[in-house]
């Protein structure tokens, strides 16, 4: 199959309610409720035992599969596991900021995971994305956290991706942020030279400026202030997990709602357990971290460049009004 084909066959399977999965090399000769069970860890197979009982694992044709099959390699699966499968409709898109024959650049809202996490079925921008262009080979050029807005890339074609993708690692990317830092920030412009690693502590995922770390550099000028915040522009000159938040934190001044810094580490621990609540917001200021992917420019594959602008996220603005700020402008 074509990758063209495997596109629009999954982008149908997401539209009609399934999803479908093919078998890997390692799953070649094991039963079927064996197989699904150990690809979905999460699940038990008690629980998977019930669902293909029920008839919701299917092969291409339509017919129900019974847990003893045999699967083999390269077998495609339809999936109508419940959260496995998405059970509900895709969000709006986001707004689209650019799209032409090979590239497409939207404004992700804070709150929408850019790619899938876990085996839980979640809509995300990429799914939504093959949903919207099943015709093309859709795929992300890079990342943005789930709760960080702004510019994001994806491309109708594989050469397309390794070509923006090439472009990033060579260093032929700009990307801008904003962010709502707290405080008063009393200089106007600040080069910080800190490297960066895993902090290796409670949270796996938390990193920190370490002397054994990997080489970061970030550029803040400051946009404006009021009394308890600072809008700050943040200029990546290196691309580390974390960059902007970590070396805001480094300097004093955490983002506003960051649950990652700044904040005891309980702080974190609690909304993974509890999820966001009036204590979370109470202790980092905002129910999200005030992050915001405002400038990109990049090469097209065609030939010149792409400027790529996305206006201030709307509950930002929210937040800065709050403390007194005009609204910031470009």
């Amino acid at each position: 199959m074509s990758p063209a084909d495997d596109s629009r066959e999954r982008a149908r399977a997401l539209a009609e309610g399934y999803r479908i999965l093919e078998v890997p090399e390692k799953g070649d000769g094991m039963r079927l409720d064996r197989f699904l069970s150990g690809f979905f860890v999460d699940r038990s197979r008690s629980w998977m035992v019930r669902g293909i009982r029920d008839g919701l694992v299917t092969d291409p044709d339509g017919k129900a599969l019974k847990g003893s099959t045999r699967v083999r390699h390269g077998d495609r699966l339809h999936l109508f596991l419940p959260d496995i499968a998405p059970t509900e409709p895709p969000p709006p898109f986001p707004d689209i900021l650019h799209e032409d024959d090979r590239v497409i650049a939207v404004a992700k809202p804070a709150g929408l995971l850019v790619h899938p996490a876990g085996t839980r079925f979640t809509w995300a921008l990429v799914s939504m994305a093959k949903l919207r262009w099943p015709d093309h080979r859709v795929d992300l050029v890079h990342r943005l956290d789930r709760d960080t807005s702004g510019v994001i890339l994806l491309t109708k074609d594989r050469e397309a991706n390794v070509f923006l993708k090439e472009a990033i690692v060579a260093g032929q990317v700009e990307k801008e942020y904003l962010a709502l830092a707290k405080g008063r920030i009393p200089w106007e412009q600040r080069d910080v030279h800190a490297p960066i690693g895993f902090r290796g502590e409670t949270i796996r995922i938390q990193m920190a400026v370490r002397a054994d770390g990997l080489p970061a550099h970030t550029t803040f000028t400051v946009r404006a202030r009021t009394d308890t915040l600072t809008l700050v522009h943040c200029g990546l000159h290196t691309g580390r997990t974390h960059q902007i938040r970590v070396h805001l934190d480094h300097v004093g001044h955490a983002i506003l709602g960051d649950r990652l810094y700044g904040v005891p580490e309980s702080v974190f621990l609690d909304t993974l357990d509890h999820g966001v609540t009036e204590a979370t917001v109470a202790a980092t200021g905002a129910p999200r971290h005030a992050l915001h992917a405002h400038r990109t420019v990049v090469p097209h594959p065609d030939g010149g460049e792409l400027e790529l602008v996305a206006p201030l996220a709307d509950d930002m603005e929210m937040w800065w009004a709050g403390a007194g700020g005009s609204t910031p402008s470009g």
